[in-house]
């Protein structure tokens, strides 16, 4: 990396340290150390016993992939058991709201009128617009707005790495609420939310941070549109809840988690260095002690439409997955068994999952193809197709379930058009490890457009005064 000023390292004072940050580059010697024995001894073993390894490669793959359907199947079951809802606090706790804008003057009022909306005593709320200092336009529109009177515009000093952790790290640093939550520039968040997750909170002391389950809007007819909400639906609605039920950590949202104040500035806030935060952030409160949970009031975001638009986002996600997955496998024994289980359950499930969708797929249609044109059947054996087709049926069933508990049908257009979805994870993954050897710190920006319907704010809700830069 080169020299790096101390402002670089921890930007404004926040930052894990550099084992458990994505800014160190490369494996570490036990890393490599463990890469380079597993790999000479598969190519020990191909070379001594080439057909017996194949077949053990092809039988531990199957054995993996029947594991992970009936790991959904489990998660369909314990995300049933129902969680009480607690008892609001005597007294609520002091909130701060950060939201981190980047080339958003398109949609801040919106962001704005939707802040206005939340149903939280206004004494005890605080909330940051967190604006680069190079975004003018951002910053113009930021200003002029009438906002609450409990929300300001903060511009962050010009830095490295210019990224959405880097800025929510500064405005950790100005705010004094006992709570935090972050937003983004297109979320609708539920009102009851900041109630209910200050509820849960301050009723269980070891739990550091809450997730809100993010839903994609109603009304997308897209193929993207609809598999990614479907996506969403399968991950907030089911497979969170249920690894919050069996007590195991699991990677965050990017917004609408509740964290308790301490428990985040004692880990060092966000890593700024890494794409995905949001994911290392819930395994490395884990690993420092706190619990995660989840919370039912959602919070509504517009999907990013069109494939360009849609595969520089998901090429992020997967780049951060992957620095998350080498920061945490540094230590592994840091996580403790449960902590690594969960890990490797989902993102090293997820990544998998990505690198073998597409070449799945394509296999797989080339086999009835040929089949069908040529007449020969297919070479693959009929235990592995069950196998596959096992797996389809327990993430079909578990899209089901999500969608409908965030209102949404589930259609038979919907699961006969997955497997397209799911390779197009695969285009994603390649380009996601090109950027992670060539840019590992570009962030790249989903453009968000305001919706063509929106409901007035209320008119019950004090606004300030249009002023000029509160902070710079």
């Amino acid at each position: 990396m080169g020299h790096q000023t101390a402002e670089m390292a921890r930007p404004h004072g926040f930052g894990p340290t550099l084992a458990e940050s994505a800014r160190r580059r490369g494996p570490t010697l036990g890393q490599l150390c463990s890469w380079s024995a597993l790999s000479a001894a598969l190519s020990f073993a191909t070379a001594l016993a080439t057909e017996i390894t194949l077949l053990l490669i092809i039988l531990g793959a199957g054995a993996v992939f029947v594991w992970v359907a009936c790991w959904r199947l489990l998660l369909l079951r314990t995300s049933l058991w129902p969680t009480p809802a607690p008892p609001p606090p005597a007294a609520w706790p002091r909130y701060t709201i950060l939201a981190a804008l980047h080339d958003e003057a398109e949609v801040v009022a919106q962001l704005v009128r939707r802040l206005a909306r939340l149903d939280y005593p206004v004494d005890r709320l605080e909330g940051f617009l967190l604006l680069e200092a190079h975004d003018q336009a951002t910053i113009e529109a930021a200003v002029r707005l009438p906002r609450p009177s409990w929300l300001q515009v903060l511009v962050c000093p010009p830095g490295s790495p210019r990224t959405k952790p880097r800025a929510l790290n500064f405005g950790l640093a100005h705010g004094a609420g006992e709570l935090i939550t972050v937003y983004d520039a297109e979320d609708e968040p539920d009102p009851g939310q900041l109630k209910a997750a200050a509820a849960r909170l301050m009723a269980e002391p070891d739990l550091g941070c809450v997730q809100a389950p993010l839903r994609i809007r109603r009304g997308t007819g897209q193929f993207l549109d609809r598999q990614l909400a479907l996506e969403y639906a399968s991950l907030f609605e089911v497979t969170l809840p249920g690894m919050a039920r069996l007590g195991l950590p699991f990677p965050l949202g990017g917004t609408s988690n509740h964290f308790r104040a301490s428990a985040l500035k004692a880990v060092g806030g966000w890593d700024a260095w890494n794409v995905t935060e949001d994911a290392d952030l819930g395994f490395r409160l884990w690993r420092h002690g706190w619990r995660l949970d989840v919370i039912p009031p959602p919070t509504w975001e517009t999907p990013p439409g069109r494939l360009r638009h849609w595969l520089p986002q998901r090429n992020r996600w997967l780049k951060g997955f992957l620095q998350t997955w080498g920061v945490h496998t540094r230590n592994p024994a840091a996580l403790g068994f449960r902590g690594g289980f969960a890990l490797f359950s989902t993102l090293g499930v997820g990544l998998a999952s990505a690198a073998a969708h597409g070449p799945s797929v394509a296999y797989i249609l080339a086999a009835v193809l040929v089949a069908g044109f040529a007449g020969i059947a297919p070479a693959t054996p009929w235990p592995s197709m069950v196998v596959l087709a096992f797996g389809a049926a327990a993430a079909w069933l578990s899209s089901a379930v999500g969608a409908r508990r965030a209102g949404m049908r589930y259609r038979l257009s919907d699961m006969a058009t997955a497997p397209f979805y799911w390779s197009l994870l695969s285009l994603a993954f390649v380009h996601a490890l090109w950027r992670l050897v060539t840019e590992p710190f570009a962030w790249d920006k989903t453009p968000h457009r305001a919706d063509e319907v929106e409901e007035p704010p209320s008119a019950a809700i004090p606004l300030a005064p249009v002023a000029g830069r509160e902070a710079a």
